[in-house]
């Protein structure tokens, strides 16, 4: 009996030893995934219109900005995930007192923080496809906008979190931007071309680079829009201004981004994305709709 208990302790040592093994490894392995440091691209900043100045807090709203930074861009608490760790959108009036403006259109569209790391959970890779003059605008208007608090906490990783990146399954703005230049929407002609560019800038980041399905959050699934070949105007108007749908299920996440973001598209921006919509749904057959 004593052997036995000895082999027992022997092997519950073991275990342990291989648990800490692990737990080192994914802290360190996790550690240099988030100090790698990128060296980002120069920006070439156009100056904008006077119409995309005056345009440009609506696209900020549009394009997620406000929804994710808070109402006066003060930063805020994305989600508690517990044992996956905490994330904070950034406070944008802080970090625009120090940052110039390539760093910023460098966070923008390439994905890379101001020390050089890359960002999570940054939509960067669908901002990578608005033009030099949108980012000038959106940067000028962040700058315009009055500076409230100071600097939130950095995202805090937890242990699941260490070990997902680790792995490689959480995958940064920067390692996701290739996908997005490689995939693009389907191209249904130039009377589409507004509507296109609404979706590659607007619907991109939850269902897909190039439309046809995305996970915008762990185990929350985003369908291919060839699903929109079954909507009418009205019914589509009414999604993106409330995300109820035909049948008025709950759509989680699609409601709360459409009632702070989209609910923003004019009634032509609706109608050009539903008109690019319906004939990419008559040309495209998406795996992930549903």
């Amino acid at each position: 009996m004593r052997k036995v208990l000895r082999w027992l302790g022997y092997g519950i040592g073991a275990l342990a030893l291989l648990v800490l093994l692990f737990a080192l490894w994914a802290w360190f392995a996790s550690s240099r995934v988030l100090g790698r440091v990128h060296e980002a691209a120069p920006e070439r900043l156009s100056r904008p219109t006077a119409l995309q100045l005056a345009d440009a807090g609506r696209q900020a709203r549009i394009n997620g900005c406000i929804s994710c930074h808070g109402d006066r861009l003060q930063g805020r608490m994305m989600f508690d995930g517990g044992p996956f760790g905490k994330v904070w959108a950034p406070n944008l009036t802080e970090l625009a007192a120090r940052a110039s403006d390539q760093q910023l259109a460098q966070a923008l569209r390439q994905g890379i923080g101001h020390d050089g790391r890359a960002l999570f959970v940054m939509p960067s890779p669908m901002y990578s496809r608005l033009s030099d003059q949108e980012v000038a605008a959106l940067i000028a208007w962040i700058r315009a906008q009055p500076r409230h608090g100071e600097a939130v906490s950095p995202n805090q990783w937890g242990p699941v979190g260490r070990i997902v990146l680790a792995l490689g399954k959480l995958p940064s703005a920067v390692d996701r931007m290739e996908e997005f230049r490689i995939r693009q929407p389907f191209d249904t002609g130039p009377e589409h071309q507004a509507g296109r560019r609404i979706a590659a800038t607007v619907c991109s980041e939850c269902h897909g680079p190039d439309l046809s399905g995305g996970e915008p959050a762990p185990d929350v699934l985003a369908p291919g829009l060839s699903l929109v070949g079954a909507y009418d105007p009205a019914q589509f108007t009414r999604l993106l201004r409330t995300g109820v749908p035909p049948g008025g299920r709950d759509l989680g996440l699609m409601r709360q981004i459409a009632v702070e973001d989209t609910s923003h598209l004019t009634d032509a921006e609706i109608a050009q994305l539903y008109h690019y919509l319906r004939a990419r749904s008559e040309r495209v057959q998406d795996p992930a709709a549903r």
